[in-house]
């Protein structure tokens, strides 16, 4: 059968730690092949070797029956390789449009012609169905969702034999995945090859036809899709059968701990709700309803117009800055890690500390260094954070691995209302049932806790409630045992299809 692209032999090391290990797969024209491994496994290190953004020690490839060792991204893609990575790359301060068409700017002796600039964006973007996101918007105002769904289109629009995607839809909702797999599969019909990697293992089950699996920087296997159930996949990248999902608990007490009452924050619409001590609330939406920015709002990130916020007995205020949250008690892990959550050209043992140094980790003015490595030890223990020393740059972690380091920080400041927005984005099984069984334990010590997530599977799972956004209001409330994932999607919808009827 024709080979599209043959990797043989693959390593790469980073100082003393070998990433991979003599990796070889190869990818076929008109095949979905997907990538799966735990964070760490050597997944993306392979992809970025594939697509010029790092060069491997040893190994060779061939692309189309041809030699291939792309110097740089730009090598790669002019070879007809594209690649989404799970970090976004784009310049947070630029247009959309710009964004698109970054490297290939339409112009006349070097002068941006801005309307045929704004018509190519106009056309990417709604052959991708993004009809709602303006050409002229500045990236870095959209959310995580729509800057991914930006950056997938931007790929898919450039005409390539390769297309690599790395954790492409964790960010994205039901409708707008179905919409990618959608085009990835014309694309397998066109002759297009495609590596996909992601930890959403139904979603590999659906869209697929063969897997390899990596472990421990080697190649564990390559079988078809349809010889594997979801069970045996975990099993090959675990290296042994993972721990099952295990009766959910409540630890709910009648002690009400965040109390929020009609606030109002950009998009965000007379909103009320509240958690109590030992409750792990779920709120469900679209991409775009408005979650985030709830969230935001609450914490002080953003400014609110209304409303008022209570923490246990304090009294009911507004955060006008994160730091006043923080003093209250108020914890968030944001959904973009890599902008908002990490100092990423920092160590572990700081950034794990970062929240609490004046707190714990200072006498008199004085850091204690020893005090601190010995929290982010701890912690990086406790998480299974894959490193070689807690002084090592986060920057070189993988992506779950990075997740893990931004959980950490807030886990050492032992607050009493935590806020994760989307905390298993891009975190292998193995690592989501550790986060899942850690925010169980977070209620179990009576702390708040709220879960803002894409994956409804993982709301229903975490969360003994489950409150709906949509179109920026809070439109419903589940309770366990009174929910079903039908009903919580209509909610999802219900503030569009009002909005609709009053247009």
């Amino acid at each position: 059968m024709t080979t599209l692209l043959a990797v043989n032999g693959i390593t790469k090391r980073f100082g003393a730690v070998t990433v991979l290990d003599g990796v070889s797969l190869d990818v076929r024209p008109g095949e979905i092949h997907a990538l799966l491994g735990a964070n760490g496994a050597g997944k993306s290190t392979l992809c970025r070797i594939i697509s010029g953004l790092l060069a491997s020690d040893e190994g060779s490839m061939r692309l189309a029956e041809r030699a291939y060792a792309p110097r740089s991204k730009q090598a790669a893609e002019r070879a007809g390789v594209q690649i989404v990575q799970q970090e976004l790359n784009q310049v947070r301060t630029l247009t959309v449009a710009e964004n698109i068409y970054l490297t290939r700017l339409p112009n006349v002796c070097g002068v941006v012609r801005p309307r045929r600039l704004a018509q190519q964006a106009r056309r990417v973007l709604d052959h991708f169905g993004l009809n709602d996101v303006d050409t002229d918007t500045v990236m870095g105002t959209l959310g995580v969702g729509r800057q991914q769904m930006v950056e997938i289109a931007t790929a898919l629009d450039r005409q390539c034999r390769l297309l690599i995607l790395d954790e492409p839809t964790a960010a994205l909702s039901g409708g707008e995945t179905q919409r990618l797999f959608q085009r990835l599969r014309t694309m397998r019909d066109q002759g297009i090859g495609i590596i996909y990697i992601s930890h959403r293992l139904d979603e590999v089950a659906q869209l697929s036809d063969r897997i390899t699996v990596l472990r421990d920087g080697q190649a564990v296997c390559t079988r078809p899709t349809s010889s594997l159930s979801t069970d045996q996949m975990v099993d090959l990248m675990a290296g042994a059968a993972s721990g099952q999902q295990h009766a959910f608990r409540s630890f709910a007490t009648d002690q009400t701990m965040l109390r929020v009452e009609n606030l109002s924050a950009g998009m965000v619409r007379d909103v009320s709700f509240s958690v109590r001590r030992g409750e792990r609330l779920g709120i469900a939406g679209l991409v775009g309803s408005g979650r985030t920015e709830l969230l935001r709002a609450v914490f002080g990130a953003d400014p609110a117009q209304g409303g008022t916020v209570q923490i246990g007995a304090g009294r009911p205020r507004l955060f006008s800055q994160p730091s006043q949250a923080v003093a209250a008690g108020l914890a968030m892990v944001t959904e973009d890690r890599k902008h908002s959550g990490l100092l990423l050209r920092q160590s572990i043992r700081s950034n794990t500390t970062i929240n609490s140094l004046g707190r714990r980790f200072a006498s008199f003015g004085i850091i204690r260094r020893q005090r601190e490595s010995q929290a982010a030890q701890t912690m990086a223990a406790q998480l299974d954070t894959k490193c070689n020393h807690i002084e090592q740059m986060v920057g070189t972690l993988s992506g779950g691995n990075q997740q893990k380091v931004a959980i950490s920080k807030w886990l050492v400041r032992d607050a009493e209302v935590f806020f994760f927005d989307e905390p298993t984005r891009g975190i292998d099984v193995a690592a989501r049932r550790r986060i899942y069984r850690l925010i169980e334990s977070l209620a179990e010590a009576g702390k708040a806790v709220v879960i803002v997530s894409s994956d409804l599977d993982e709301l229903l799972e975490t969360s003994d409630r489950i409150g709906v956004m949509s179109a920026g209001k809070w439109v419903d409330d589940f309770a366990r045992g009174s929910w079903s994932a039908e009903q919580i999607m209509r909610a999802a919808f219900a503030g569009y299809r009002d909005a609709e009827t009053v247009a």
